[in-house]
């Protein structure tokens, strides 16, 4: 069984490494996402420097890894009560990825994916509060500091067990990879997204 543990997080970590914004980047737009904008190998970065296109892609396939590092355990181990560790591996490894000199993204999309196979009811509540909030201001990482304190909420008063803590941890590790957005949200100097209602075209191109 231990054996099995180490295995799954390794496995876990890579999956969670596949720098999918650098794949799309460099096979469909010939670019290396890491050299625009925030450089960070992410959804958000990729939306706003490739276009909405690579974005969802992107976005899709930073999910699935979080999903899928979660749900191939169960073939083996079943529904234990530790699914959470490979989450949160897959996660890091978004974050410090080995195929991309350790420089990831904020794993926010692959650390939905996991709370959408541990969590589902949760999630649904989690993308509304996201896209109300990216819709209503603009802010991408006000939507994920939003989710991800309603996540620690939620977990802290109605769920118990192992997996709870765990995603308790991730969720304030995913806010301190804001910390930068969080002073620049305070400042008012955060960039906002072209999805925010009513944002004029000019005021986008500010940005």
């Amino acid at each position: 069984m231990i054996t099995q543990i180490i295995l799954f997080c390794v496995l876990a970590y890579v999956i969670g490494s596949i720098p999918f914004a650098l794949i799309v980047g460099k096979v469909f737009y010939n670019t290396d996402i890491r050299t625009l904008g925030s450089g960070n190998l992410g959804t958000t970065n990729t939306f706003r420097c490739l276009g909405k296109k690579a974005g969802v892609t992107v976005f899709i396939c930073d999910v699935s890894k979080g999903i899928i590092a979660t749900f191939l355990p169960t073939l083996m181990l079943g529904r234990v009560d530790f699914l959470s560790i490979f989450g949160a591996f897959a996660m890091i490894g978004h974050v410090f990825p080995i195929f991309a000199n350790f420089k990831g993204g904020k794993a926010v999309a692959t650390g939905s994916g996991v709370f959408i196979f541990l969590y589902p009811m949760l999630s649904l509540l989690l993308l509304a509060i996201f896209f109300s909030t990216l819709f209503l201001t603009g802010y991408v990482s006000l939507g994920s500091i939003l989710i991800s304190l309603t996540a620690i909420g939620y977990l802290s008063l109605f769920e118990t067990g192992f997996d709870k803590w765990i995603m308790i941890v991730m969720c304030i590790f995913v806010i301190y990879m804001h910390k930068k957005n969080i002073l620049r949200l305070i400042s008012g100097t955060e960039n906002q997204s072209k999805l925010k209602i009513g944002k004029g075209k000019k005021n986008d191109e500010n940005h």
